[in-house]
């Protein structure tokens, strides 16, 4: 008995209408678990993006001691220009990094320092941001140096807090998922079980076995590529909502989000791999449910 598109869709429809609030659960789980899925990605892609600014950003800065003469000031630059992990240095006088401070500090703060206690200081560009270490170790305790500092532990931190919640929504994503399988899987053990009768009737008629199995079958791939749709959705609002979409410019360096913004194409990628994940949740599920519970 050939089996028609046609008829396996109406049926298929017809049995999500009976179970409707089980429909409408596994719906909604499935949307919730790969929204979660989606928006792991997007936070993923962006903070790997963010890190490449920042680390190309990254500088190491010396700073020399307000008493430091001359000859030592001189040295350390000299020194600075001729190890291996330094690209180039620029010198700033105490003059630039006080009138800096001042611009950043609060009035409060800014005026505990005088110009004459506040140090100089070479800004170093690295070849390789991982080397920040090495040149910190090196040039720190040095005579005339009063610091050295870099902003390794900031990005640290900030990779391991994404990290953390990638991981979290990545686990409560893989549990919702097992629940939402579940609730295909009864969804559509409860309409074997309201078609039972139908069913021996098909099978005395001599209908083939996936002729019985495609609606039920069907259910399942439905109900995913629905979920699917409203995860596609929601991830294309946090997208646009959170502005991951702002292009970068020399105007929003500054602005967290603009660093992780993602182009289209990788949007594009998530929602896709959102959408088939949807669809083997709901045809696992739906196959599971009928080789337990259909006996054809």
């Amino acid at each position: 008995m050939p089996v028609s598109p046609g008829y396996v869709s109406r049926e298929a429809v017809t049995n999500l209408w009976r179970n409707r609030l089980m429909t409408v659960a596994a719906i909604l789980t499935v949307a919730v678990s790969l929204a979660l899925v989606g928006s792991s990605l997007l936070l993923k892609q962006g903070a790997s993006k963010a890190t490449v600014q920042w680390q190309n950003g990254v500088q190491a800065i010396v700073w020399v001691n307000p008493g430091a003469s001359p000859t030592q000031v001189s040295s350390i630059g000299t020194e600075l220009d001729q190890y291996p992990y330094i690209k180039h240095c620029i010198a700033r006088s105490q003059a630039y990094d006080y009138n800096e401070a001042k611009a950043i500090l609060p009035a409060d703060e800014s005026g505990v320092t005088t110009l004459a206690d506040y140090p100089s200081s070479f800004r170093c560009a690295l070849n390789d941001p991982s080397q920040a270490t090495a040149v910190y170790q090196q040039f720190v305790g040095k005579p005339g140096i009063k610091t050295v500092s870099y902003p390794g532990q900031q990005i640290k931190t900030m990779q391991s807090v994404i990290r953390i919640l990638q991981w979290v929504f990545l686990s409560v994503a893989v549990v919702l998922l097992l629940s939402a399988s579940v609730l295909i899987l009864n969804t559509i053990r409860m309409a074997i079980f309201a078609r039972r009768r139908e069913v021996s009737v098909m099978k005395l008629v001599g209908a083939t076995n996936w002729f019985i199995r495609l609606p039920f079958m069907a259910e399942g791939l439905i109900q995913g590529l629905l979920g699917a749709a409203v995860a596609v959705l929601v991830v294309l609002s946090l997208y646009w909502g959170i502005g991951l979409d702002t292009a970068r410019t020399a105007a929003n360096q500054g602005n967290i989000i603009a660093q992780m913004s993602l182009g289209g194409w990788e949007v594009a990628g998530t929602c896709i791999l959102v959408a088939l994940v949807g669809v083997v949740v709901g045809v696992v599920g739906s196959a599971f449910a009928v080789r337990r519970f259909l006996d054809v």
